[in-house]
């Protein structure tokens, strides 16, 4: 029996994610695991309380072949990465105890994860970089500072997004997200909105809609990591750190 050409394949076959595609879509895993979490724990106590068993079992598989996927990079040993890897180890370690403990406990113990996955894939892009030499290959859509700042918060389960009486309002938390950024996201298929999949802003509050990478805006943010940044537009200016804001404008028609 012969060997089809590629020419002759029925269908494109996509290429498996990259370790840093892998670590940003296991940030986004954790980023649904506690939106999940948060849902149950607003039902009280009457959530079930083994709900999450099945979710945290599979995080702690996901991460596990994130850190194979790293180690079988081969990559030099620095610092940066160590402690990269450390961390996913620690990751794993949580997403497993959780499995023992009830939903609030289970919460607590994966809450940074999103934070920790991002922070590794930019450390392990650095080094990926660094070893090849290669700051321009394989780059495809072309990121502005501001674009790439807000799916960095993205990725991090910082930003969602609500609707209320013909205005449209983003909620962010660290670095400032604008409405007209998610727009442009959008615009370019980079990101998607989950409806009333976040929790709520206050008690008794309506649901919030998570905002999300999607798939080409996983590959293009992972194209970017361990890059300089990209220039600011003129004009421009960075707000500083929050804890927690809020940007509104008037919904298009």
């Amino acid at each position: 029996m012969t060997t089809p050409s590629a020419d002759g394949l029925l269908f494109e076959v996509a290429a498996p994610p990259t370790p840093i595609e892998r670590l940003l879509l296991l940030a986004d895993h954790y980023v649904r695991h506690n939106d999940m979490l948060d849902l149950l724990l607003r039902t009280g106590p009457e959530a079930e309380p083994e709900a999450h068993v099945a979710s945290a079992q599979r995080l702690a598989a996901a991460t596990r072949s994130a850190l194979k996927a790293i180690a079988d990079e081969r990559l030099y040993e620095s610092p940066e990465l160590a402690d990269a890897v450390v961390r996913l180890q620690q990751l794993t370690y949580l997403s497993t105890a959780s499995i023992e403990h009830r939903l609030p406990v289970a919460r607590m113990l994966t809450a940074l994860a999103p934070e920790a996955a991002v922070d590794c894939a930019a450390s392990v892009a650095g080094e990926m970089r660094r070893r090849r030499g290669a700051a321009t290959e394989g780059l495809g859509l072309q990121l502005t500072a501001t674009e790439h700042t807000a799916l960095g918060e993205i990725a991090r389960g910082r930003v969602v997004a609500t609707s209320s009486l013909g205005r449209q309002y983003v909620h962010y938390r660290g670095a400032r997200v604008l409405i007209s950024t998610l727009r442009s996201l959008e615009a370019k298929s980079l990101i998607t909105r989950v409806p009333k999949s976040a929790p709520s802003a206050y008690v008794a509050g309506p649901l919030q809609d998570r905002i999300r990478l999607a798939p080409a805006g996983t590959t293009a943010f992972a194209s970017t990591l361990g890059l300089p940044p990209a220039p600011t537009s003129p004009g421009t200016t960075t707000a500083p750190p929050a804890t927690a804001r809020t940007q509104s404008a008037t919904r298009s028609r």
